[in-house]
């Protein structure tokens, strides 16, 4: 079993992918081709996808039963002790880190709430 799920990539790709797997829903392509034609065909994707982002998820004998690959995702495969987890990008790397430098950083007034928001909050009372 194959499924090629396609984000934001020209149409032309799309109908490429429809000669050998039935698209299910917008996007989304199943089948079960051979391990050359699935090679094949995410070679294609691969190429004529521009900017846009696609997944490849097909069944093979390891413990998970299936495995995936990805296309300018920001979420990436990696192996942990032989079974395949997904990398999401760490949110707090992409933020810039405040600049602690200028005195008005350095000595901003706490954003907390008042004293009778915290214990309702935190359930003292």
């Amino acid at each position: 079993m194959t499924v090629i799920i396609l984000t934001n990539c020209p149409t032309g790709l799309r109908g490429f992918l429809t000669r050998w797997l039935l698209e299910i829903s917008a996007g989304v392509f199943v089948g079960n081709p051979s391990a050359r034609i699935r090679d094949v065909l995410w070679d294609e994707v691969r190429q004529y996808a521009d900017q846009g982002r696609a997944l490849l998820a097909y069944t093979t004998n390891n413990e998970q039963g299936f495995t995936f690959r990805t296309h300018d995702h920001a979420w990436h495969p990696t192996d942990h002790e032989g079974i395949t987890l997904i990398r999401r990008p760490d949110p707090n790397a992409l933020r810039p880190a405040p600049d602690t430098t200028s005195p008005a950083n350095a000595q901003s007034p706490s954003t907390g709430w008042s004293k009778a928001s915290k214990r309702r909050r935190f359930g003292r009372g």
